[in-house]
């Protein structure tokens, strides 16, 4: 039996026939010279259905995530596997925040002078009560960048660092038409990072979501923490996220966003919370945080407050939030890495997850902090660690697990 050939660029099954340009990301597939006539007729055929919703789903996110027998104290790691294989990036002369050299990854024209990807569908009050109606995408993703045009703190690293994910996305089968992007760059209202849109997002994102599921919600911009009045937390404040009209419409705090993204979280669905943003250690209210050494040792703190029975969990489902730093330190944006501003967290991220196979929680969550760490000791920010002016990336989730035995997939 034929099988249908996958675009050698965003490896989704190919709708059009040989030659063309790849509806998803213009990769042009040339067949091999004695490829079957019948493939051919194939995929001429399918092409008929080029616009219709991708329903792939390469990545089977539906594992059980057993409970470990102990958590009392550091546990010693089981061993790194593959881990980070690339080399480190290197930067010569300047300071943590001088540019480099003009990267071809994450420059202006990210997706190349002829090279567009359609942006994702614009969607409002009712949009996924509408979507909901079409092909059901087990993987969806939100991604949101703030930038804060005219304030006098704006971040322009966040539109790249928007565009970054994106294309990290694709490569992990996330459908285009299942990512819905907000930044300030969009030219449909709804998709501004107001806190109107962002939060109609969060909802549709785990709207209607089934066993298998696997969502991820990203966020670059600034974060916030402001005093606790529901006594919920133990440092006695909350964090929060600040969108683009929070002067006028307020922020995001934690305890919305777990009761909208979190809670609901069925049976046999994950999320994954990836936040570029300072105070963001706890930004999802997940029970429990992972705290873990240099030397690999870690243990799992328990977030919840001794007068609250029930805080951060999901409805059966499993959420993970890898943020930026320890709620009392800053995330940086630095062009140190590409030669264009873009986060820590999310360069980091993106590079591990790239590069390494078989990879953990653990390796993921090690492997970001070197990366960081080394760049901020390159370039003379040696700060003790766990210190206010280190940047160290954090693990939460709902439920507790064995960290370098755990395969981190999305």
């Amino acid at each position: 039996m034929e099988t249908q050939e996958r675009c050698k660029g965003c490896w989704n099954y190919l709708t059009v026939p040989p030659g063309q340009p790849c509806s998803l990301c213009n990769t042009v597939y040339k067949p091999k010279k004695k490829a079957n006539r019948l493939a051919s007729r194939i995929l001429q055929h399918i092409d008929n259905y080029a616009n219709r919703l991708s329903s792939n789903n390469h990545y089977n996110t539906n594992t059980a995530y057993g409970q470990p027998t102990t958590y009392a104290g550091y546990h010693v790691p089981l061993g790194y596997g593959s881990g980070y294989n690339s080399p480190q990036p290197t930067v010569s002369g300047g300071s943590y925040y001088s540019p480099q050299q003009q990267p071809t990854v994450y420059g202006d024209s990210y997706y190349g002078p002829t090279s567009t990807l359609p942006p994702p569908r614009a969607y409002g009050p009712d949009y996924y009560n509408q979507y909901s109606q079409q092909v059901h995408e087990q993987k969806r993703a939100v991604l949101c960048g703030v930038t804060y045009k005219g304030h006098p703190k704006t971040l322009p690293a966040s539109v790249n660092n928007v565009r970054s994910m994106h294309r990290l996305l694709l490569k992990l089968g996330f459908p285009n038409s299942s990512i819905c992007i907000l930044t300030e760059e969009e030219s449909d209202p709804t998709r501004t990072p107001t806190r109107h849109n962002i939060t109609i997002a969060l909802e549709w994102l785990t709207k209607a979501s089934r066993s298998g599921d696997s969502l991820v919600f990203y966020y670059a911009g600034h974060g916030s923490h402001v005093p606790d009045v529901s006594g919920d937390e133990k440092d006695g404040f909350d964090e929060a996220l600040c969108p683009v009209d929070y002067s006028v419409s307020g922020k995001i705090l934690d305890d919305e966003i777990n009761r909208i993204l979190v809670k609901p979280l069925p049976h046999g669905v994950t999320l994954h919370s990836i936040m570029d943003t300072c105070f963001s250690g706890t930004l999802l209210d997940l029970p429990f945080l992972c705290r873990v050494d240099w030397g690999g040792f870690y243990k799992w703190e328990d977030q919840h407050p001794s007068h609250v029975s029930q805080y951060g969990g999901t409805s059966g489902g499993k959420a993970i939030c890898i943020s930026a730093c320890d709620d009392h330190q800053n995330a940086a944006d630095t062009p140190a890495f590409t030669g264009n501003v873009i986060g820590a967290l999310t360069y980091s991220f993106i590079q591990v997850v790239e590069k390494s196979w078989n990879l953990t929680y653990g390796d993921l969550l090690d492997n970001m902090r070197k990366i960081v760490r080394d760049e901020q000791k390159r370039q003379g920010l040696d700060a003790p660690f766990a210190s206010n002016k280190s940047q160290e990336p954090q693990l939460s989730s709902s439920k507790r697990f064995e960290i370098y035995s755990e395969a981190f997939t999305l």
